[in-house]
């Protein structure tokens, strides 16, 4: 004999309508008939009730799919208003303001012997070095220079020109910046140059770049593929760092550098700095 569900059911529903109508069955287990009715019910409110759960199931993830896509919505729309913002009216407005901070790319000591003498012309104007030299050189660099240490802070998150501007656009924003003056060098270029414009503007900062001289081999190694990517990702962050700033916890003043210790540990600086 073969098995067939629907005649296994059909059996099951006949025993019961038996078992229920059978006036024996009510006297032998003393049950009412409101009680043998919620017994045979039972099974039919439970099938009842699961069958509508899908659909409350159903209907609250439509609700929140709903939602999910509205929030998605108002956050884009706030990022291309914010940037389209940034870009057509605070930067061209902040064009026409004076510098009022100098952000130096690290990776040559010339650029900090460059902004050592730039600090005597303008000791009012904040100084951010992203990831330079060693604490104790350009420490050495400035008091050789007789530049003021008070405004001079020192940015050692950074491990790339990506994340020189990475981390010093959220601290350029806390000063209150409109117009930065980016001191890097010509080997440094074109890329220092699109990555400044790409992470600054978007925040409707205005950018002047510097670009110092060097003399010998430059440190760094300049390639397509190298700007190619750095500025793929400079443009999907300047959307992104509308919503995001990342902060750096190593941003630490000059003027605290202790010379001694550094002595005392040891350090070597550039032979182009000519700091003994």
């Amino acid at each position: 004999m073969r098995f067939s569900l629907p005649r296994s059911i059909g059996l099951i529903d006949k025993i019961f309508a038996l078992i229920e109508n059978n006036p024996r069955f009510h006297e032998g287990f003393g049950l009412c008939n409101t009680e043998v009715n919620l017994f045979f019910e039972l099974p039919y409110t439970v099938s009842k009730s699961m069958a509508k759960k899908p659909k409350n199931v159903a209907r609250k993830h439509r609700h929140w799919q709903r939602w999910l896509k509205l929030t998605l919505v108002a956050v884009f729309g706030f990022i291309i208003l914010n940037l389209a913002t940034n870009l057509a009216i605070c930067w061209s407005i902040n064009q026409q303001k004076p510098v009022e901070a100098i952000l130096v790319l690290g990776g040559s000591i010339r650029r900090e012997i460059y902004v050592a003498n730039l600090a005597q012309q303008y000791p009012d104007i904040p100084i951010l070095i992203s990831q330079g030299s060693e604490d104790p050189c350009i420490l050495l660099l400035f008091e050789r220079a007789k530049a003021p240490k008070t405004n001079v802070w020192l940015e050692k998150c950074a491990d790339s020109t990506f994340g020189n501007f990475f981390f010093a656009v959220p601290i350029l924003k806390q000063w209150g910046v409109h117009k930065v003056k980016v001191v890097t060098s010509p080997t440094h270029l074109p890329r220092a140059k699109w990555l400044a414009e790409i992470h600054l503007q978007s925040h409707g900062i205005a950018v002047e770049i510097d670009a110092v001289r060097e003399i010998g081999i430059p440190g760094n190694n300049e390639s397509k593929l190298k700007t190619g990517l750095d500025v793929t990702r400079s443009i999907i962050w300047a959307f992104v760092g509308q919503l995001i700033s990342p902060p750096c916890w190593q941003v630490i003043p000059l003027n605290s550098v202790d010379l001694e210790a550094w002595r005392d540990e040891g350090f070597k600086c550039e032979y182009q700095g000519k700091i003994r």
